[in-house]
Parts: C-alpha cells; structure tokens; sequence
C-alpha cells in the first residue's frame, strides 16, 4: 500500500457515521442495509452512499445472499496502515492503547470476509496462494500443499522451528472442494495446533481472484466459521496475540507479491505464528 493507496482508507474513517458503520459490523458481521439503516438516524440513501465510500475504501465487501445484500467487515486495509504507520514506530504502546478494541470478540459471526488488491496478475496470486514454495515465504511460514482437484488433499506441514516450538508435525488439513486456476480455490480447512482446534468441525475457505487493470488483482477470502469459534477468533485478527489472522496474512502476502519481501524476517514470523501456550488457554476457554 503506497501512501496514495491509503488516502481513500483515511478519508472513509474520518466521518463518524462511517465509523459507526463499521462498528456495528465488528459487532455482528454479515449486515443487510436494512438493519444497518435501523440504528441510524438517517435515510436509506444516505447510508447507501456511506456503504459505497467504505467499500471504495476496501474497509467494507458486499456479498449476495439469496435476495438479500450481506455487508461484512474488511480489516485488511487498516491492518496495512498498521503495518506501515505504526508497525515501524510504536506498535506495543499502540497495541496497549488498543487493548480495549482488541478484545472485542464477534461470536455469531459465521461468516468472515476478507478483500486485498494485489499488483500481479492472478496467475501470480493463484501460484502465491497454492505453491508450498510461495506460502512458506509469507503468513506464519508453513508450505501448504494442494492436490488441486476435487477430492485432493490439503495439508500444512509445519517447519522445524514450529516443531521446536511444541507444534505438531500437520498444523492445519483439509481437502479440495473445486480448483479453477486461477481464479477459484473452495477447500476445507481445520488447524491441528492444540485439541480444542482439532475438536471443531471442518471450515471452508473459498478463494476469488479476480482479473483488474494495470496487471492487477483483487483477491477474496472468504472463510465460513460454522460450529467452530476457537477458528473464528483466530483468524479475525482482532486479537493480535494470536498471530494476526487473515488481515496479517493477505498484507504479508501483498508486501511479498509487490516488493518481493515479507513484512518481518522468518524467524521473527514463525515466533509470532503460535505461541503453544497462547492456543492451549484459549482452547480451554
């Protein structure tokens, strides 16, 4: 994200009914206009237009649902402001300041929602996204590996600093429900890290990449959470301790494709990925 990039995020959460907006949606996730409307003092067009300017902003993605418009929250554009403004400077005092928003936690929220333009062109992204090579350079560092038909496997085998760590030799399967390189990936998914994970039902995760201008790209993650919320506030990202989630790995994975460097070494990565004890106490909450 250049600085141009980020001037249409600054200007989308300068105004307070925007940022109300996307409060109510960090709340409960998945919002249809008129329940959006419900809460405001303000008629459907104007928060029509205020929908638009976040999701010309990239902070709000619109999804069909039968008849209805869903509206889901998109942190990643914030957490890449994050990574460039106070990622460099001060990120625990921020952190600290942050504590309270942090915490929040979305608990019926089944459905999560993630969106990142990209600078490559979508065989790029699909190669990035599929390749054992390209996803062990960027996230928390463990090659996935795709048998990229209907039926194939899906498996995460960790790296020798997570084993040292305590982690397991898998630390997140599944299976290939459709691949049509490249521009849709559906697969299952589930992480293995401690019991409570493995205890959860299989997630699904469909990938959507679409062709832009310019030799551009716009990548869609969206991860349905159905009977499993260990999962669910893991990959949020709302609480940093826990790896960053989606917005960390769609804004590593961004930095890698269009600079050609990740946003922290490997080793600092992997530290960061899992901390065994962090996903033991929360799989016993």
């Amino acid at each position: 994200m250049t600085g141009d990039d980020d001037a249409p995020v600054f200007r989308a959460l300068a105004d307070p009914t925007r940022r109300f907006l996307l409060d109510r949606l960090l709340a409960r996730d998945g919002r249809t206009l008129g329940e959006l409307e419900s809460e405001l003092e303000m008629s459907r067009f104007g928060v029509m237009k205020h929908l638009r300017i976040l999701e010309e902003a990239g902070l709000v993605v619109s999804r069909r649902s039968g008849r209805e418009k869903l509206h889901f929250l998109n942190p990643v554009p914030i957490r890449l402001i994050h990574d460039r403004w106070i990622g460099k400077y001060t990120e625990q005092r921020a952190a600290a300041l942050a504590g309270l928003k942090a915490r929040l936690e979305r608990p019926g929220t089944t459905t999560q929602v993630f969106r990142v333009h990209l600078r490559a062109v979508p065989e790029a992204v699909w190669e990035a996204v599929t390749s054992p090579a390209w996803t062990a350079r960027y996230g928390h560092r463990a090659p996935s590996e795709y048998d990229l038909r209907p039926g194939g496997a899906f498996r995460s085998p960790s790296t020798a600093g997570m084993r040292a760590m305590g982690m397991p030799e898998v630390v997140a399967e599944g299976e290939v429900l459709e691949a049509d390189p490249p521009r849709r990936l559906v697969q299952t998914w589930r992480m293995l890290l401690e019991p409570g994970q493995a205890a959860e039902p299989y997630t699904r995760i469909t990938w959507e990449i679409e062709p832009l201008a310019g030799n551009t790209s716009r990548l869609t993650v969206t991860h349905d959470l159905e009977g499993a919320p260990i999962h669910a506030s893991m990959v949020s990202g709302e609480r940093m301790e826990e790896g960053g989630g989606w917005p960390y790995i769609l804004s590593d994975l961004k930095s890698l494709l269009e600079t050609g460097a990740a946003l922290m070494p490997e080793p600092e990565a992997a530290a960061r990925s899992a901390t065994p004890r962090i996903f033991r106490e929360h799989g016993r909450s």
